[in-house]
């Protein structure tokens, strides 16, 4: 099959080791890239959403990382439209810390260290009214952090294996998605203090889920090598299955402008692959040195790629 060439891409002094772009209405096309010992962020403007006809990389401010980051989140708060401006991020450190972030972009920055898990952390995620703050990890845990009271450990929840992805969602703010290495996806309610739905996919193991920002009841998840998508409506079984990595699976993102559209990552060599959910073949592949993460941006999937982060231009009609 011919590989698909980037449409814009992002040069880096050092390899990235995880990123994430900003989904909130303050701060779009926002991007945090982490390298071995610092964070990079920047603004991205696409040619279609900027004057020129250009694509441009702005880098606004580079903060030292103590630890090598396995996972970061850009909090809503975050704002470059008020002044001074403000940016919040967390991350997710080799050294079993989560951070939180906060910088104007100017002179002003402090980084709080969050304790409280005793293994690696492979998720992290905000509530989408910033609340609390999700992270989940190989200690077989997710701890909910409480934001309004300086990010004390609200509750801590235990899990059966590995918690490999955590996910929120816009429209059920109570609601939080745990996904765990064994294949168990539960639905953790925040009101209530329990689980309150789980499934499970047929294959393990699960390397990582996401959630719908479109559709509140559609969850995928790479399993086995193996996408599988689920309406919660009726959650018993998955309602389509597809083999996409035939040595396995490591990164899944739902399109946010289309739910029957993901990007996947996975083995062998290092894969990135684009498919619609009616199709056959994958709109876009395209092969990776290493991974350091999956997004979307508007109409891109953006994937890291050893020194690069690179964008590819999606039909998501």
């Amino acid at each position: 099959m011919e590989h698909s060439v980037p449409s814009h891409f992002i040069n880096f002094n050092d390899q990235i080791s995880c990123f994430d772009l900003s989904s909130h209405d303050w701060s779009q096309n926002l991007c945090c890239v982490a390298l071995s010992n610092r964070i990079i962020v920047g603004i991205i403007r696409l040619p279609e959403e900027s004057h020129s006809d250009h694509f441009e990389w702005q880098v606004l401010k580079e903060i030292h990382h103590e630890s090598r980051c396995s996972s970061l989140a850009i909090a809503p708060e975050t704002s470059l439209s008020i002044s001074p401006k403000n940016v919040v991020i967390a991350s997710a450190g080799a050294d079993f810390n989560v951070r939180v972030l906060q910088t104007d972009l100017e002179d002003n920055h402090c980084i709080r260290v969050l304790k409280g898990h005793s293994s690696y952390i492979n998720s992290i995620a905000w509530e989408p009214e910033g609340e609390f703050l999700a992270s989940t990890g190989d200690d077989y845990s997710c701890i909910l952090w409480d934001c309004r009271k300086v990010f004390e450990i609200s509750t801590r929840f235990f899990l059966t294996a590995a918690g490999m992805s955590v996910k929120w969602h816009p429209e059920a703010k109570d609601k939080l998605m745990v996904a765990a290495k064994n294949g168990i996806i539960s639905m953790y309610s925040v009101k209530s203090d329990q689980v309150v739905l789980t499934i499970e996919a047929p294959k393990s193991p699960l390397m990582s889920a996401d959630w719908s920002s479109r559709n509140r009841h559609c969850i995928v998840a790479l399993a086995g090598g193996e996408l599988f998508v689920w309406d919660l409506r009726k959650p018993s079984r998955p309602v389509n299955t597809k083999p996409l990595h035939e040595d396995g699976g490591l990164a899944v993102k739902i399109c946010p402008a289309n739910e029957s559209l993901t990007a996947s990552i996975g083995r062998p060599d290092l894969t990135l692959k684009v498919i619609h959910a009616k199709a056959q073949l994958p709109q876009i592949t395209a092969p990776l040195k290493l991974f350091g993460g999956l997004s979307w941006l508007s109409r891109h999937v953006a994937a890291a790629y050893d020194r690069k982060l690179c964008l590819w231009n999606v039909l998501t009609k």
